[in-house]
Protein backbone atom coordinates (compact mmCIF):
# COMPACT_ATOMS: atom_id res chain seq x y z
CA UNK A 1 0.00 0.00 0.00
CA UNK A 2 1.48 3.70 -1.14
CA UNK A 3 2.00 6.14 1.93
CA UNK A 4 -0.34 8.28 0.26
CA UNK A 5 -3.22 5.98 1.88
CA UNK A 6 -1.78 6.06 5.32
CA UNK A 7 -2.22 10.06 5.85
CA UNK A 8 -5.83 10.65 3.66
CA UNK A 9 -9.01 9.97 5.14
CA UNK A 10 -10.92 7.33 3.59
CA UNK A 11 -14.39 6.34 5.18
CA UNK A 12 -16.59 8.37 7.85
CA UNK A 13 -18.95 5.64 9.95
CA UNK A 14 -21.80 7.61 11.36
CA UNK A 15 -24.36 6.48 14.04
CA UNK A 16 -28.69 6.54 13.30
CA UNK A 17 -30.38 8.07 16.14
CA UNK A 18 -29.28 11.44 17.62
CA UNK A 19 -25.94 11.28 14.81
CA UNK A 20 -27.82 11.68 11.60
CA UNK A 21 -31.68 12.01 12.49
CA UNK A 22 -34.09 12.07 15.46
CA UNK A 23 -32.30 14.62 16.94
CA UNK A 24 -32.24 13.88 20.84
CA UNK A 25 -32.79 10.70 20.41
CA UNK A 26 -36.04 10.14 21.44
CA UNK A 27 -37.78 7.43 19.56
CA UNK A 28 -36.47 4.54 21.65
CA UNK A 29 -36.98 6.62 25.11
CA UNK A 30 -40.66 6.01 25.26
CA UNK A 31 -41.23 2.44 23.96
CA UNK A 32 -38.92 1.53 26.73
CA UNK A 33 -40.65 3.59 29.78
CA UNK A 34 -44.21 1.81 27.89
CA UNK A 35 -42.14 -1.39 27.63
CA UNK A 36 -41.45 -1.93 31.25
CA UNK A 37 -45.01 -0.23 32.60
CA UNK A 38 -46.31 -3.79 30.55
CA UNK A 39 -44.26 -5.88 33.25
CA UNK A 40 -45.65 -3.49 35.99
CA UNK A 41 -42.24 -1.43 36.17
CA UNK A 42 -42.08 2.19 37.23
CA UNK A 43 -38.93 3.72 34.83
CA UNK A 44 -38.04 7.10 33.97
CA UNK A 45 -37.08 8.63 30.97
CA UNK A 46 -32.97 9.38 32.58
CA UNK A 47 -33.05 5.99 33.78
CA UNK A 48 -34.20 4.69 30.20
CA UNK A 49 -31.43 6.95 28.49
CA UNK A 50 -28.51 5.71 30.23
CA UNK A 51 -27.37 2.32 28.63
CA UNK A 52 -28.06 4.42 25.14
CA UNK A 53 -26.02 3.17 22.19
CA UNK A 54 -26.17 -0.17 23.58
CA UNK A 55 -27.98 -3.00 21.34
CA UNK A 56 -31.36 -2.69 22.57
CA UNK A 57 -30.82 -6.63 23.89
CA UNK A 58 -28.19 -5.37 26.60
CA UNK A 59 -30.12 -2.18 27.01
CA UNK A 60 -32.99 -3.97 28.57
CA UNK A 61 -30.91 -5.92 30.58
CA UNK A 62 -28.54 -2.87 31.75
CA UNK A 63 -32.14 -1.36 32.58
CA UNK A 64 -33.34 -3.94 34.20
CA UNK A 65 -30.19 -5.13 36.70
CA UNK A 66 -30.30 -1.20 37.80
CA UNK A 67 -30.74 -2.11 41.76
CA UNK A 68 -33.95 0.48 41.77
CA UNK A 69 -36.08 -1.23 38.46
CA UNK A 70 -34.50 -4.79 39.90
CA UNK A 71 -36.02 -4.62 43.02
CA UNK A 72 -39.30 -3.39 41.48
CA UNK A 73 -39.05 -6.58 39.26
CA UNK A 74 -38.05 -8.98 42.16
CA UNK A 75 -40.95 -7.83 44.19
CA UNK A 76 -43.44 -8.04 41.31
CA UNK A 77 -42.79 -11.00 39.68
CA UNK A 78 -41.34 -13.13 42.56
CA UNK A 79 -37.94 -13.74 41.07
CA UNK A 80 -34.89 -11.41 40.12
CA UNK A 81 -34.42 -10.35 36.43
CA UNK A 82 -32.81 -13.05 34.31
CA UNK A 83 -31.75 -13.46 30.75
CA UNK A 84 -34.99 -15.43 30.17
CA UNK A 85 -36.58 -12.04 31.10
CA UNK A 86 -34.40 -9.94 29.08
CA UNK A 87 -35.52 -12.49 26.31
CA UNK A 88 -39.21 -12.11 26.80
CA UNK A 89 -38.92 -8.15 27.07
CA UNK A 90 -36.91 -7.69 24.06
CA UNK A 91 -39.83 -9.68 21.79
CA UNK A 92 -42.42 -7.01 22.87
CA UNK A 93 -40.10 -3.99 22.39
CA UNK A 94 -38.78 -4.46 18.90
CA UNK A 95 -42.12 -4.20 17.34
CA UNK A 96 -43.13 -0.95 19.83
CA UNK A 97 -39.87 0.63 18.85
CA UNK A 98 -40.33 0.00 15.04
CA UNK A 99 -43.30 1.86 15.42
CA UNK A 100 -41.97 4.27 17.42
CA UNK A 101 -39.41 5.11 14.66
CA UNK A 102 -41.63 6.26 12.34
CA UNK A 103 -42.52 9.22 14.15
CA UNK A 104 -39.01 10.22 14.69
CA UNK A 105 -37.20 10.06 11.22
CA UNK A 106 -36.45 14.19 10.70
CA UNK A 107 -32.97 14.55 9.71
CA UNK A 108 -30.71 16.77 12.38
CA UNK A 109 -30.47 20.26 10.74
CA UNK A 110 -27.28 20.05 8.36
CA UNK A 111 -26.82 15.95 8.69
CA UNK A 112 -27.53 15.43 4.77
CA UNK A 113 -25.21 18.59 3.78
CA UNK A 114 -22.41 17.06 6.36
CA UNK A 115 -22.04 13.72 4.43
CA UNK A 116 -22.78 14.99 0.83
CA UNK A 117 -19.41 17.05 1.97
CA UNK A 118 -18.13 14.47 2.98
CA UNK A 119 -18.59 12.35 -0.15
CA UNK A 120 -17.66 15.04 -2.01
CA UNK A 121 -14.18 14.73 -0.27
CA UNK A 122 -14.00 11.30 -1.55
CA UNK A 123 -14.91 9.34 1.85
CA UNK A 124 -16.90 6.35 1.74
CA UNK A 125 -20.20 6.87 3.84
CA UNK A 126 -20.22 3.48 6.78
CA UNK A 127 -22.94 3.24 9.24
CA UNK A 128 -23.85 1.27 12.34
CA UNK A 129 -26.39 1.47 14.95
CA UNK A 130 -27.08 -0.33 18.26
CA UNK A 131 -31.03 -0.69 16.31
CA UNK A 132 -31.53 -4.42 15.28
CA UNK A 133 -32.51 -5.28 11.71
CA UNK A 134 -36.17 -5.39 12.08
CA UNK A 135 -36.47 -1.66 13.61
CA UNK A 136 -34.23 -0.81 10.69
CA UNK A 137 -36.09 -2.17 7.99
CA UNK A 138 -38.18 -0.05 9.04
CA UNK A 139 -36.07 3.09 9.47
CA UNK A 140 -34.08 3.20 6.24
CA UNK A 141 -36.47 3.21 3.60
CA UNK A 142 -37.28 5.99 5.44
CA UNK A 143 -34.04 7.84 5.13
CA UNK A 144 -33.24 6.61 1.99
CA UNK A 145 -36.24 8.75 0.67
CA UNK A 146 -35.41 11.52 2.51
CA UNK A 147 -31.88 11.91 0.45
CA UNK A 148 -29.47 9.62 3.01
CA UNK A 149 -28.15 6.26 1.82
CA UNK A 150 -24.82 5.43 3.35
CA UNK A 151 -22.94 2.68 2.04
CA UNK A 152 -23.31 0.44 4.50
CA UNK A 153 -25.34 -1.14 7.61
CA UNK A 154 -24.52 -2.78 10.68
CA UNK A 155 -26.96 -3.78 12.93
CA UNK A 156 -27.04 -5.01 16.90
CA UNK A 157 -27.18 -8.66 16.36
CA UNK A 158 -25.56 -9.20 13.39
CA UNK A 159 -22.46 -10.25 15.17
CA UNK A 160 -21.17 -11.85 17.98
CA UNK A 161 -20.78 -8.66 20.24
CA UNK A 162 -21.94 -5.19 19.70
CA UNK A 163 -20.67 -1.80 21.25
CA UNK A 164 -18.56 -0.88 22.90
CA UNK A 165 -16.76 -4.00 21.15
CA UNK A 166 -15.40 -3.45 17.46
CA UNK A 167 -16.82 -5.56 15.82
CA UNK A 168 -19.21 -4.08 14.05
CA UNK A 169 -16.49 -1.56 12.88
CA UNK A 170 -14.57 -3.94 11.31
CA UNK A 171 -17.52 -5.27 9.14
CA UNK A 172 -17.41 -1.49 7.98
CA UNK A 173 -13.93 -1.79 7.24
CA UNK A 174 -14.34 -4.71 5.11
CA UNK A 175 -17.82 -3.80 3.96
CA UNK A 176 -16.50 -0.61 2.67
CA UNK A 177 -12.71 -1.83 1.85
CA UNK A 178 -10.74 0.85 3.75
CA UNK A 179 -7.94 -0.10 6.17
CA UNK A 180 -5.84 0.82 8.04
CA UNK A 181 -8.38 2.38 11.09
CA UNK A 182 -6.57 5.62 11.78
CA UNK A 183 -8.14 6.81 7.88
CA UNK A 184 -11.62 6.16 9.09
CA UNK A 185 -13.55 8.46 11.27
CA UNK A 186 -16.87 7.53 13.72
CA UNK A 187 -19.25 9.85 14.88
CA UNK A 188 -21.58 9.35 17.38
CA UNK A 189 -23.76 10.42 20.66
CA UNK A 190 -23.36 7.77 22.85
CA UNK A 191 -20.01 6.88 25.05
CA UNK A 192 -19.87 3.23 23.77
CA UNK A 193 -20.60 3.75 19.66
CA UNK A 194 -17.41 6.48 20.52
CA UNK A 195 -15.60 3.52 22.30
CA UNK A 196 -16.54 1.11 19.32
CA UNK A 197 -14.52 3.56 17.43
CA UNK A 198 -11.59 3.88 19.59
CA UNK A 199 -10.97 -0.04 20.17
CA UNK A 200 -10.76 -0.44 16.45
CA UNK A 201 -8.75 2.62 16.10
CA UNK A 202 -10.06 4.86 14.74
CA UNK A 203 -10.45 8.93 15.19
CA UNK A 204 -14.17 9.16 17.62
CA UNK A 205 -15.89 12.25 16.84
CA UNK A 206 -18.79 12.77 19.37
CA UNK A 207 -22.31 14.75 18.86
CA UNK A 208 -23.71 16.72 22.04
CA UNK A 209 -26.43 18.81 21.36
CA UNK A 210 -28.36 16.76 18.83
CA UNK A 211 -27.60 13.31 20.46
CA UNK A 212 -29.02 11.13 23.45
CA UNK A 213 -27.00 12.79 26.43
CA UNK A 214 -28.55 16.32 25.94
CA UNK A 215 -31.56 14.27 25.05
CA UNK A 216 -33.90 17.51 24.12
CA UNK A 217 -35.97 17.37 20.80
CA UNK A 218 -34.91 20.54 18.57
CA UNK A 219 -38.24 22.84 19.72
CA UNK A 220 -36.66 21.88 23.42
CA UNK A 221 -33.49 22.55 22.77
CA UNK A 222 -33.92 26.09 20.61
CA UNK A 223 -36.64 26.78 23.30
CA UNK A 224 -33.52 27.33 26.15
CA UNK A 225 -31.64 31.07 26.93
CA UNK A 226 -27.99 31.37 25.65
CA UNK A 227 -27.47 30.25 29.03
CA UNK A 228 -29.63 27.28 29.60
CA UNK A 229 -27.81 25.54 26.35
CA UNK A 230 -24.20 26.09 27.56
CA UNK A 231 -24.82 24.26 30.64
CA UNK A 232 -26.26 21.44 28.61
CA UNK A 233 -23.62 21.50 25.94
CA UNK A 234 -21.01 21.50 28.83
CA UNK A 235 -22.40 18.67 30.56
CA UNK A 236 -22.69 16.51 27.52
CA UNK A 237 -19.14 17.57 25.96
CA UNK A 238 -17.69 16.33 29.29
CA UNK A 239 -19.58 12.97 28.90
CA UNK A 240 -18.65 12.33 25.33
CA UNK A 241 -14.46 13.61 25.94
CA UNK A 242 -14.76 11.42 29.41
CA UNK A 243 -15.55 8.42 26.89
CA UNK A 244 -12.50 8.91 24.73
CA UNK A 245 -14.07 11.41 21.63
CA UNK A 246 -10.80 13.06 20.03
CA UNK A 247 -13.73 16.06 18.52
CA UNK A 248 -17.06 16.72 20.34
CA UNK A 249 -19.24 19.17 18.15
CA UNK A 250 -22.97 20.06 18.15
CA UNK A 251 -24.03 18.51 15.58
CA UNK A 252 -22.62 16.72 12.40
CA UNK A 253 -23.38 19.46 10.92
CA UNK A 254 -20.06 20.92 12.04
CA UNK A 255 -18.38 18.26 11.25
CA UNK A 256 -16.42 19.13 7.88
CA UNK A 257 -14.21 21.41 9.92
CA UNK A 258 -13.24 18.70 11.77
CA UNK A 259 -12.73 16.36 8.77
CA UNK A 260 -10.05 19.00 7.74
CA UNK A 261 -8.53 18.98 10.56
CA UNK A 262 -8.02 15.37 11.67
CA UNK A 263 -6.78 15.03 7.62
CA UNK A 264 -3.93 17.74 8.72
CA UNK A 265 -2.98 16.12 11.34
CA UNK A 266 -2.82 12.35 9.55
CA UNK A 267 -0.50 14.56 7.16
CA UNK A 268 1.60 15.48 10.28
CA UNK A 269 2.04 11.67 11.14
CA UNK A 270 -0.42 11.96 13.74
CA UNK A 271 -2.48 8.78 14.85
CA UNK A 272 -5.86 8.57 16.92
CA UNK A 273 -4.74 7.36 20.05
CA UNK A 274 -5.12 3.46 21.03
CA UNK A 275 -8.62 1.88 22.57
CA UNK A 276 -9.67 2.16 25.44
Amino acid sequence: MNAHHHSKLQAVVFDWAGTILDFGSCAPMGAFVKLFEQFGIDITIDEARAPMGMAKWDHIKALGTQPRIAAQWEARHGHAFSDADVDRLYEVFTPMNAASVRDHTDFIPGALEAVNAARERGLKIGSTTGYNRPIMDVVTPLAAAGGYEPDNLVCAGDLAAGRPSPLMMYRCFADLGVWPPHTVVKVDDTGVGLQEGLNAGTWAVGVSVSGNVNGLTLAEWQALDADGQQARRARATAELEAAGAHYVIDSVADLPNVLEDIERRLQAGERPAAGL
